[in-house]
């Protein structure tokens, strides 16, 4: 099979000593340590200054959001920290929060350690809903103005149209994943219209991997997903396991999430459609990155025959699931 590819990569200039000068043209003293961490879209970076303490730094992928997109997402972020909601907002240095150095666009951050929630543990789900009521309280007291909004078109159609157009699926699978997405995209569609969910601002992406937790509880990250969409986007991440055990997990979840945020019952139809949206989008984001070097170091399993017909048949499996009865608490 083939696909689109360029020899221009997002990040080949970006050399340790680019990403050292570039945190030292805004006033700090590094050590001369680096260590990359684990992000494949942006690059980020734990920085050891002279002090001996650490920051991370964050240096978006080139061409993605636009200055007015990434300042909206900092504006938010340290909108909940100024409410004291564990949010690691980026550091303001000379009332600037957004930098640039030689080209590339970059954030720091204070460094905060933890690690992920126990989601089988009901003390910490309620302590996750909690918060994420905290944040949702705020996130409805105003809207984006430059942020995406998370839609069908947006997760779905254009994914799929990605992936088609542009020759990943392989050609014996093509009939058939033109089916059974179609099929989806179109009762994904019909929920979203019968549910009319109410657009707030949300983490957008907040699956465990993006909270941390403390011996205090826990603390959101990397709000690069940041977008206008409805609440229950921001919890179903956190079920899993059976119908059953989903439904017990959301129950103990909205005990916390409704003490500070009301909560709309007919978005809990969005669950699975949302997850359905999930799998496509997550397929057409590695295609779109795949001439970046690192997704295929990283992900060395994708694009392959057995990869889609795997991808194939957990979307037969979820287009079922769209069928069952609403998940309930």
């Amino acid at each position: 099979m083939t696909h689109t590819s360029s020899t221009v990569q997002p990040y080949d200039n970006l050399t340790p000593d680019i990403i050292l000068d570039a945190i030292e043209s805004i006033g700090f003293e590094v050590s001369g340590s680096l260590f990359p961490l684990n992000s494949y879209e942006n690059r980020v970076y734990q920085i050891g200054l002279n002090d001996e303490s650490d920051l991370i730094a964050k240096f978006y992928r080139p061409h993605r959001w636009s200055d007015t997109m990434i300042l909206e997402e900092h504006a938010f972020s340290s909108e909940l920290a100024e409410n004291d909601i564990p949010v690691i907002a980026p550091i303001n240095t000379n009332n600037k929060s957004l930098f640039i150095y030689q080209g590339y666009r970059f954030a720091i951050f204070p460094k905060r350690g933890g690690r992920s929630p126990e989601l089988d543990n009901d003390e910490h789900l309620k302590w996750l809903g909690r918060f994420m009521g905290r944040i949702h309280a705020v996130g409805r007291t105003a809207r984006f103005q430059h942020r995406a909004t998370l839609t069908v078109k947006r997760l779905g159609y254009d994914s799929y149209h990605f992936l088609t157009e542009n020759n990943f699926i392989p050609d014996y699978l093509q009939h058939n994943y033109a089916l059974v997405v179609e099929e989806i995209l179109e009762k994904v569609g019909n929920r979203f219209e019968a549910c009319l969910a109410t657009n707030i601002r949300i983490h957008g992406d907040c699956h465990p991997g993006n909270i941390l937790w403390t011996p205090d509880g826990p603390h959101f990250v990397d709000l690069d997903d940041t977008m206008m969409g409805p609440a229950i986007q921001d919890l179903w991440m956190l079920l899993s396991g059976e119908r059953s055990l989903m439904e017990k997990q959301l129950q103990v979840i909205m005990e916390g999430y409704t003490m500070f945020s009301n909560f709309d019952s007919m978005e809990l139809s969005l669950i699975e459609p949302l997850r359905a949206l999930r799998q496509i989008n997550y397929s057409a984001w590695l295609a779109r990155r795949w001439d970046d070097p690192a997704f295929p170091l990283h992900f060395p399993w994708f694009n392959s025959p057995r990869y889609w017909e795997d991808h194939l048949n957990d979307l037969r499996q979820q287009n079922m699931l769209l069928d069952e009865r609403i998940i309930k608490y």
